[in-house]
C-alpha cells in the first residue's frame, strides 16, 4: 500500500511540475517527464508495480491514438502526385541509408527500421513556436507519409519479433493487409453514408453537447479498435493509430475542437504517465556509462545525417537556404523511437544497453535539434533585420 501511495503522489507531482520546469528550462515537456521519472525511480519514489505498468501501457496506446489524429485522409489524398512521389522517395533514401549503416557497422537488423522512423508529434511544438511557415508546412506533408510508413514498419517488426519470419509471420501480415483493405472499405462506406445522410454526424456529435458525446464516441472507437487488434493478434498500437485517423477524417470538419480536446485530455494526464514510466525504466548508473552515451550520440548523429541527406530532394521546392530545415524537423521521432525500442526490448531483440541508448538518443535528438533550429532561425532573423 505504501508503494502505491508513493507512486500516485510522485506521478501527480511530476505531471503538475513538468510543464513549469520545461518552461523554465525552455525544453519540450516530454524529455523533462522522462528525466524526472528516472530521478524518481532512482530515489525509490516510483517502484515496480503492475497497475503502474498497465496505466503506462494505456498511455502509450493513447499516444498512438493522438498520432493518428494528426493524419486526415482527405488531405492526404489531395497531395499532388509530384509531392507524393518525392515524399515516398524521401523515405526510400532514409531506409536505403539505414540499410547501408546497419550492414557497414554490423548492427542488429532492428536498426534498419529504427533509424528512418518519422513522427510528426514534436512538429506541433515547432509550429506553436515558429508559426505556420513554409518549411513547417512542407515538413508536415512529407512527415505524414513518413509516419504512415513508420507505423506500418512498427507493425511488421512487432509481428516478426513475436512470431519470427515463418508461417505465423506471413499469416499475421496477410491478416494485417486484409485488415487494411477492410478499413478502406469501411472508410468508403462511411464516407458515402455521411454524404447521403449528413445528419448522422450531428446525431453522433450534437452541436449543443452537454454530455461530452464527442469524447465518448472517440473513446468508444479507440477501445473498439484496440479490441479488434487484440482479437486478430495484430499490433495493438496500430489499432489505436487507425482509430485516431478515423476520428480526424470524419469528424474534424464537424467538430474542429475535437482533436484539441482529445489532445488536452491525453497530454494532461494519461500520456505523461507513459513517459514517466519510460524514465523510471532507466537506471542513472547506466546513463553515466560513457560507452552508452557514445552509442546514443552516434545513433542521434546517424538519424540526423540520413534525414539531411534525404532532404536534398526538396532543394527545388525549399531552396538551398531552407531544405535542411525539413531534415532537422524530422530528426525528432521521439514517440515512435521510444515505442519501437520498448517493443524490441520486451521481445529481447535488443540488449538493455541499446534500449537505454535509444531512449537517451530520443532525448538528445530533441535537445540538439531544438537548439540548432533556434540558432538557425535567430541567425536568419538577425540577418534579415540588418
Amino acid at each position: 500500500m505504501g508503494g502505491e501511495i508513493s507512486i500516485i503522489i510522485t506521478i501527480s507531482l511530476i505531471i503538475f511540475s513538468s510543464p513549469l520546469i520545461s518552461k523554465l528550462l525552455k525544453l519540450p515537456t516530454i524529455p523533462v517527464e522522462i528525466m524526472m521519472g528516472t530521478f524518481a525511480a532512482y530515489l525509490a519514489f516510483i517502484v515496480d508495480h503492475p497497475t503502474f505498468h498497465l496505466v503506462a501501457e494505456l498511455g502509450f496506446l493513447y499516444l498512438m491514438f493522438l498520432a493518428g489524429l494528426e493524419i486526415d485522409l482527405k488531405k492526404l489524398l489531395s497531395i499532388s502526385p509530384t509531392m507524393l512521389k518525392k515524399s515516398l522517395l524521401y523515405n526510400v533514401v532514409l531506409f536505403s541509408s539505414s540499410i547501408c549503416i546497419t550492414l557497414y557497422f554490423d548492427l542488429g537488423k532492428i536498426f534498419i527500421v529504427i533509424l528512418p522512423l518519422i513522427s510528426i508529434g514534436v512538429l506541433a511544438a515547432l509550429k506553436k513556436e515558429y508559426g505556420d511557415t513554409e518549411w513547417i508546412k512542407m515538413a508536415f506533408i512529407v512527415g505524414l507519409i513518413g509516419e504512415i510508413i513508420s507505423i506500418f514498419a512498427l507493425t511488421t517488426v512487432s509481428a516478426a519479433l513475436e512470431f519470427g519470419v515463418g508461417t505465423d509471420f506471413y499469416k499475421t501480415m496477410a491478416l494485417f493487409i486484409l485488415f487494411l483493405v477492410a478499413m478502406l472499405m469501411v472508410y468508403k462506406l462511411f464516407h458515402n453514408l455521411i454524404w447521403w445522410f449528413p445528419e448522422i454526424k450531428n446525431y453522433l456529435m450534437p452541436e449543443k453537447d452537454h454530455q461530452e458525446q464527442d469524447i465518448r464516441i472517440s473513446m468508444a472507437i479507440f477501445f473498439l479498435m484496440i479490441t479488434v487488434m487484440m482479437y486478430l493478434h495484430l499490433e495493438i498500437a496500430f489499432g489505436a493509430f487507425i482509430a485516431g485517423i478515423f476520428i480526424t477524417t470524419f469528424f474534424e470538419e464537424h467538430n474542429k475542437q475535437l482533436p484539441n480536446k482529445l489532445e488536452h485530455f491525453g497530454f494532461g494526464w494519461l500520456v505523461p504517465i507513459f513517459f514517466i514510466s519510460v524514465g523510471a525504466s532507466l537506471e542513472i548508473e547506466a546513463l553515466l556509462n560513457w560507452d552508452l552515451v557514445i552509442k546514443a550520440f552516434l545513433i542521434t548523429l546517424a538519424m540526423i545525417v540520413i534525414r539531411l541527406l534525404a532532404s536534398l530532394l526538396f532543394v527545388k521546392e525549399m531552396g538551398w537556404n531552407r531544405f535542411y530545415m525539413l531534415g532537422l524537423s524530422h530528426s525528432m521521432p521521439l514517440t515512435l523511437l521510444i515505442a519501437v525500442s520498448t517493443i524490441a526490448y520486451n521481445n529481447q531483440s535488443i540488449t538493455q544497453e541499446y534500449y537505454y541508448a535509444f531512449i537517451l538518443a530520443s532525448i538528445l535528438e530533441v535537445l540538439l535539434v531544438m537548439v540548432i533550429i533556434r540558432i538557425i532561425t535567430s541567425l536568419v532573423y538577425f540577418r534579415n533585420s540588418n
